[in-house]
């Protein structure tokens, strides 16, 4: 029994620090790499793609079978008030859209964390691979994170801090995936799924494009092809690593 709750533990541990890995990875990328501004803006494009995706493709598909309207728009309305509430907090302490851009991406991985747990609860398989996916598609978004930072003026050691505090949403949200939500009802768990939803949205909308916009020398073609890449590659990994 002991064995069983150990090795439980461990592919639940491993399905939380994967989507965070591939954050770190993208974080560290961006640090040690000289990043011109609209490489930075495509990047924010690309992981705007990949946020889009997750809702579209690996939210709204398991949410809306089976969860009421009511349900759907109270519980999206609480993600954007939470979001909104994040973008007034920044702006009081002195923070701009980079630091919005550190909530989107701590809302995709909170999105992560939570699938990858509800995943596990099903099977161990199951969540390794979602968890797996999503390790790939953060890459960009913490290269885009980091990136908003450094050209924002965050010193290079506040930017690690946020690098490896950004793992946190990802590690206590697989880990309420798992053990609060493994026995609620679907209605329950889509629930708490649509609130990550409504906050990723509005965060990825409101924030981390108009974020990308804002970098000169942009061309729109490049913008949407990074759009395009980040929506197309999460596809992909959604649809091979299930």
């Amino acid at each position: 029994m002991l064995s069983f709750q150990m090795e439980t533990f461990g592919i639940l541990l491993l399905c939380a620090l994967l989507p965070a890995g591939g954050n770190f990875i993208g974080s560290v990328l961006a640090d040690n790499v000289q990043t011109p501004k609209w490489i930075v803006g495509a990047a924010l494009h690309g992981a705007a793609g990949v946020a889009i995706a997750v809702v579209s493709i690996d939210l709204m598909p398991r949410i809306l079978p089976t969860t009421p309207t009511w349900v759907l728009a109270g519980t999206f309305v609480l993600g954007a008030a939470a979001a909104l509430g994040m973008a007034l907090l920044a702006r009081r302490i002195g923070g701009g859209r980079a630091w919005m851009v550190c909530v989107a991406v701590a809302a995709d991985l909170t999105s992560d964390g939570l699938m990858a747990g509800v995943g596990a609860a099903v099977s161990s398989g199951l969540g390794l691979l979602i968890a797996i996916s999503q390790s790939v598609a953060n890459i960009p978004g913490g290269f885009a994170a980091t990136a908003s930072l450094e050209h924002d003026g965050v010193s290079r050691r506040a930017r690690l801090w946020v690098a490896v505090l950004l793992a946190t949403p990802a590690v206590i949200s697989c880990g309420l995936g798992f053990w609060l939500l493994r026995d609620a009802s679907p209605a329950v768990q889509n629930a708490a799924l649509m609130v990550v939803a409504g906050l990723l949205l509005v965060a990825t909308i409101e924030d981390v494009v108009p974020e990308g916009d804002a970098s000169p020398r942009l061309p729109r073609w490049v913008s949407t092809a990074a759009f395009a890449t980040g929506f197309v590659g999460l596809a992909v990994l959604s649809k091979y690593f299930r």
